[in-house]
């Protein structure tokens, strides 16, 4: 899953030079690891797609911070968590690239029946934090490949639970290294969607269970990780649930309904084992799964009448293979 934190159209590297170069000394105090022209197929779930022009990890809170202020205000920031609802399109990423270590934010500690982890902390790790404390209502975490981040930005959720239903405040850093704190009815959620300020980047978050033996807990993970690998696609390279669930019905179903169950584009193909699973079957390159998913838009408006949104998160620039256009005209 991907945070964003605002992002330009503007040609980056001028006069020849690399974007890291041309911030010449502004960068000088920041603490944690750059590369530039970085790969991001081997870190996304898909395993495709370009490069980062610059890929920063920061040191912990106040390394971010010191990023934040020291990077121009029109340098794309684009975050990046595990990659597991990510499709980075083939021309890379412009501008900076950031993603939060585990090292510096993915600490987890228990306060009662509250829970505070960071941002970088999959959401696996949460849900079996909350097991060794005896806390229940995260065991849908234990079947959402991701990390915390993009679970608040997205309001991640699984077999019928939601982030919203257990957060109690996040924590966010500002373009400009502000720090805010951010209460659940200030992150504005709704279905897979939280309208916190787009260059927020959150770094903790502070949840709150309720008390339960093991064995419940448990019982209630083993119910979510039998229901994932019987009904998901999940030993292939695929980037999670590509399509949000339409009110009133379910997206596999119209995508099964519309005859895309195994289609294929290139490398990309929907999942036989579940439809709104796209795979990389062979060596796709993100223009396959992007056009494959377009594909899919228009086959269901065109069958059933419905227009899907994207849940995956589809960034960077188009590459040699060209642009998607999308079919239905509103993205």
């Amino acid at each position: 899953m991907g945070q964003c934190a605002g992002r330009t159209a503007r040609h980056l590297g001028e006069g020849g030079l690399s974007l890291l170069a041309s911030l010449g000394d502004r960068l000088a105090g920041f603490r944690g690891m750059l590369k530039e022209n970085e790969p991001l197929a081997p870190i996304v779930w898909f395993r495709a797609g370009g490069k980062a022009e610059l890929m920063a990890m920061p040191a912990d809170a106040d390394d971010l911070a010191f990023l934040m202020r020291a990077l121009p205000q029109d340098v794309p920031v684009t975050v990046i968590g595990l990659g597991s609802n990510l499709l980075v399109r083939e021309g890379g990423v412009e501008g900076v690239v950031l993603r939060l270590s585990g090292r510096g934010f993915g600490k987890v500690s228990v306060e009662g029946r509250r829970i505070r982890a960071g941002a970088a902390l999959p959401d696996k790790l949460l849900a079996k934090a909350a097991l060794e404390a005896g806390l229940s209502g995260f065991a849908f975490y234990h079947g959402i490949p991701g990390a915390l981040g993009g679970a608040l930005r997205m309001n991640a959720g699984a077999n019928g639970v939601e982030t919203r239903e257990r957060l109690v405040e996040a924590v966010a850093i500002d373009r400009r290294g502000a720090r805010h704190v951010l209460s659940n009815a200030e992150m504005g959620y709704a279905y897979r969607h939280a309208s916190a300020p787009k260059d927020f980047v959150f770094i903790e978050a502070l949840f709150e269970g309720e008390p339960a033996s093991r064995q419940e807990i448990e019982a209630a993970m083993g119910e979510v990780q039998r229901h994932r690998e019987s009904v998901q696609p999940i030993k292939t390279r695929t980037g999670g649930s590509t399509f949000k669930n339409p009110p009133g019905a379910s997206a596999w179903k119209l995508i099964d309904a519309a005859g895309c169950r195994g289609l294929r584009i290139g490398g990309a193909q929907v999942s036989e084992l579940h439809c709104n699973f796209l795979i990389n079957a062979a060596e796709a390159t993100g223009y396959d799964l992007e056009l494959l998913g377009e594909t899919v838009r228009a086959r269901v408006l065109h069958d059933c009448g419905v227009r899907l949104e994207w849940e995956i998160k589809r960034i960077g620039r188009f590459g040699a293979s060209g642009a998607v256009e999308p079919f239905l005209g509103e993205d």
